[in-house]
């Protein structure tokens, strides 16, 4: 507990100084004292102290005089994950965080602060300015957690934190993917089958390679994805989440990549394994450029993908990237009646739940199946005698328009018919 001492003394002057000092103990057993000029002052901060020490949340009043910057970059340090995400981190801390908060001290930061910043950050795309938020409200929590503050000031409730207006995904059709696959470049045409046929995310479409096909087993394993970094370098690393996974390997797949390794066999590509500095690893990749090196996604977007939208009138956007074809592939299995566990699974998604809040608008309507299940379990015999109006039935409705998309029936590929056939392609 904090108790409060008179204090009188002389000055240089010989003038008398009145002072009250404020003492009380650690949890450490180290003694503390603060002195205040104003007796009013130093009760109340003695009994600020004896509270916190009483709940156990009891924090050193000079422990939050660190800078936010020095202590987001003394956390940044010490985090685990990798280069590429722990260089986004960064660049978005340093970029929208330190002009405002850089400077102030831990301490200082109160929830009107965080809201004024938050007010300066208008004019970036509300997603992005979530990003920013959820970093600087992990670095605050970690300061609450190494005791430096009491409380994180972006949780308070005064805070109104950015929202991103959910809109629900709209899937390409079968004839978009076949039109945007037709007028890529041959070389890259294998993109849209890998993207719309097994659902790969855009690095891990770069990353894959012949070696990852179980013809056995009729799956693909992915192992891997080619990532960038600052700088315009590139490496291989885990897949998103760090978590590899199988997914089936249909036959209009391994059709195409026969065709395309028939034509652009593929090149073994040696980059670093997860860090620039970590140890070098050679893959034979089935995707590579004209100059034999890995992709790298700002080229490809902007002088492949990009164009082939613009050909086929497809407007460029971010939603109408690769990742299209990612969900060209969620909505046609759950058209096919898919389950939301396997196709998370499928997708390399960490929770099904995200699956379910993104593709749950796709999924058919469920009315008349469910009525079918019910009636065939407690439909009963009528009795004799007994009429309609005792025992009325709903009349038959029409049958359940369903609004996902659907392959056309004659298409089995994606890539639309070549006027000559491909030479037969060899086994893989």
């Amino acid at each position: 507990m904090a108790s409060v001492e008179r204090r009188v003394r002389r000055t240089p002057e010989g003038e008398r100084q009145l002072r009250y000092l404020v003492r009380w103990r650690e949890a450490d057993g180290r003694l503390r004292a603060k002195s205040f000029t104003r007796k009013l002052d130093a009760n109340r901060f003695a009994a600020v102290v004896s509270a916190d020490i009483l709940r156990g949340q009891y924090v050193d009043p000079d422990a939050g005089k660190i800078s936010f910057k020095d202590y987001a970059t003394t956390w940044l340090n010490a985090q685990t994950f990798d280069e590429v995400t722990g260089e986004a981190v960064e660049l978005r801390l340093r970029l929208h965080a330190y002009p405002r908060l850089g400077s102030k001290a831990l301490r200082d930061i109160k929830p009107s602060t965080i809201q004024t910043w938050l007010r300066g950050l208008s004019e970036l795309a509300p997603t992005y300015r979530r990003v920013i938020f959820a970093n600087v409200s992990t670095v605050l929590t970690a300061a609450v957690d190494d005791n430096l503050i009491q409380k994180n000031p972006c949780k308070a409730p005064s805070v109104r934190q950015p929202k991103v207006e959910q809109r629900k995904m709209t899937p390409w059709s079968a004839e978009q993917v076949s039109r945007v696959q037709g007028t890529l470049p041959d070389r890259y045409a294998l993109v849209a089958d890998l993207g719309a046929g097994l659902g790969l995310r855009q690095g891990e479409i770069f990353g894959l390679s012949p070696d990852d096909l179980d013809l056995e087993k009729g799956e693909v394993e992915v192992l891997r994805q080619v990532k960038l970094r600052g700088g315009n370098k590139l490496l291989f690393g885990l897949p998103k989440g760090r978590k590899t996974r199988r997914v089936p390997l249909p036959d209009a797949v391994l059709d195409a990549i026969n065709e395309h390794m028939t034509r652009f066999p593929p090149r073994e590509i040696t980059l670093p394994w997860d860090r620039l500095d970590g140890p070098e690893r050679t893959v034979p990749l089935l995707l590579t450029t004209r100059e034999q090196g890995a992709l790298n996604r700002n080229y490809f977007n902007s002088s492949i993908w990009r164009p082939a939208l613009e050909r086929v009138g497809i407007e460029v956007t971010r939603e109408n990237g690769t990742h299209a074809l990612r969900h060209f592939y969620a909505s046609t299995l759950l058209d096919a009646g898919e389950s939301i566990k396997a196709l998370s699974e499928y997708l390399g998604h960490a929770d099904p739940g995200f699956t379910l809040r993104t593709y749950t608008h796709l999924m058919p309507t469920s009315t008349e199946r469910t009525r079918k299940a019910i009636d065939s379990v407690l439909s009963r015999p009528r009795r004799e005698g007994q009429t309609h109006a005792e025992g009325a039935t709903r009349p038959s409705p029409a049958p359940a328009k369903r609004p996902a998309i659907q392959r056309e029936p004659s298409s089995t590929h994606l890539r639309p018919p070549q006027p000559n056939p491909p030479p037969e392609a060899p086994g893989l």
